[in-house]
């Protein structure tokens, strides 16, 4: 039998996104509330320590509640703030990244500065994966269900760029109804800073090369790129458009290309705040050699070059490093090479030549722990770690601050406005 808790006061939130209350003795997480609603809810798991619960019916509404912008929040597993309003989301995310930063590394609270909000707060993803599903109601196109693998279809998702949700629509209705619809798991919607859509659609249909002739006439028609994977590990099969996207960082502009299958922040405004936090901190102090590890294609090596007297680009993905190294040649950045292989490791490699002044991190939000205490040995003059988890980012901070380093700051990014996400740049100084 389910057990409730008739009248839960939320009291703050938590990192994942759930509001936070008490009751008898106990921390219960609940989602999708806010601080200052009083909620009856049940329980769904309990732990020693902790319950996680689900909302059954809001009693009494916070002062801080908005209403949410789109119709399936709360079922779709993509936003999970849209019910608060957006100078409290990012004053949460602040308060939750200063918290793990201080009561975890015990770093002094001035050293976490202000977090940098997103101009946007709605249309600013550049990216995003639709999931797909053929039924008999026809081709869901959407994302999942919170917590499971069920599609939830989409009309519009606020978030993302308008141009996007056209894209979508468009994809649906060519392959809606036709003989291919019940191969294709997956979309891939992407646009740049010139507005050019491009389209990445999975298809694990015996008869591609006929989907591809479907899809041809109609990309071209509509003005949009157009790729087909054919697998999960293959290139994709190029139908037709540019081959590249691009995106503009630093000033002067340099235009950075990546292709299908490659890797750019999804908000492009907040990647050139951050371009722009890295390049300013390093001014006053240029570096002489500079490593970058997991440097996609070229987005923090190539406008740090133009200050270093050397950058190497690290990155496990050949096709990003063939990019990065023509996103060089195109932009006159002669400091530069990049080399495709695993960033672990790279820092001893490179060190044999001459020492290393800084480097850059970037990692996926698995972190980088191994490189961190590579790091340690390795002994640059300065880090800059680029994260988009603070757990990871933790636990990837400690063995460097209890082995010379020091925190000299570190600063929360908002890329993901309706979501707890945050990204961060910290700077670490060796003492």
């Amino acid at each position: 039998m389910a057990e409730y808790i008739d009248d839960l006061l939320i009291e703050s939130l938590a990192y994942g996104g759930s509001g936070i209350g008490h009751h008898n003795g106990k921390v219960v997480f609940v989602p999708l509330t806010a601080p200052g609603d009083r909620v009856r809810c049940s329980i769904a798991r309990q732990k020693k320590r902790f319950a996680e619960a689900q909302v059954e019916h809001l009693l009494v509404p916070s002062d801080n509640r908005t209403a949410a912008a789109c119709p399936v929040f709360g079922q779709c597993g993509g936003c999970q703030w849209q019910h608060l309003p957006y100078s409290e989301q990012c004053s949460w995310k602040e308060r939750i990244y200063r918290d793990f930063m201080v009561r975890k590394l015990e770093v002094e609270p001035e050293k976490v500065l202000p977090i940098v909000p997103s101009p946007q707060q709605w249309g600013y993803r550049s990216r995003v994966q639709f999931k797909c599903l053929n039924t008999p109601k026809g081709f869901q196109v959407g994302f999942y269900r919170r917590g499971s693998h069920y599609v939830i279809p989409v009309t519009n998702c606020p978030i993302i760029h308008p141009f996007l949700n056209q894209g979508k629509d468009l994809l649906r209705s060519w392959i809606s109804n036709s003989r291919w619809a019940k191969f294709v798991p997956q979309i891939d919607l992407a646009i740049d800073d010139q507005q050019r859509v491009r389209a990445v659609v999975h298809c694990l249909s015996p008869d591609v090369e006929d989907f591809v002739r479907h899809l041809k006439p109609r990309a071209l028609e509509a003005g949009i790129a157009v790729f087909v994977q054919p697998d999960r590990n293959g290139a994709p099969l190029h139908v037709c458009g540019p081959l590249e996207l691009v995106v503009e960082v630093d000033i002067p502009v340099l235009r950075l290309g990546y292709g299908p299958g490659g890797f750019a922040q999804i908000n492009l405004s907040q990647n050139r705040a951050m371009v722009r936090e890295v390049v300013g901190t390093l001014i006053s102090n240029p570096p002489g050699r500079v490593l970058d590890l997991f440097c996609g294609m070229g987005n923090f090596s190539l406008p740090v070059a133009r200050l270093a007297q050397e950058v190497i680009g690290v990155e496990a993905y050949p096709r990003s490093i063939e990019m990065a190294r023509l996103n060089a040649r195109l932009n006159e950045v002669n400091n530069t090479t990049f080399f495709a292989r695993e960033a672990f490791g790279a820092a001893t490699h490179f060190a044999r030549d001459s020492a290393i002044d800084l480097v850059i991190l970037d990692p996926p939000r698995s972190g980088a722990y191994d490189v961190a205490r590579e790091l340690v040995a390795v002994k640059p003059a300065r880090i800059l770690y680029i994260s988009c988890d603070p757990p990871t980012l933790v636990r990837d901070l400690q063995p460097l601050l209890h082995n010379g380093y020091r925190l000299a700051w570190s600063r929360p990014f908002d890329l993901f406005p309706q979501t707890h996400h945050t990204e961060s740049i910290s700077l670490l100084e060796r003492v």
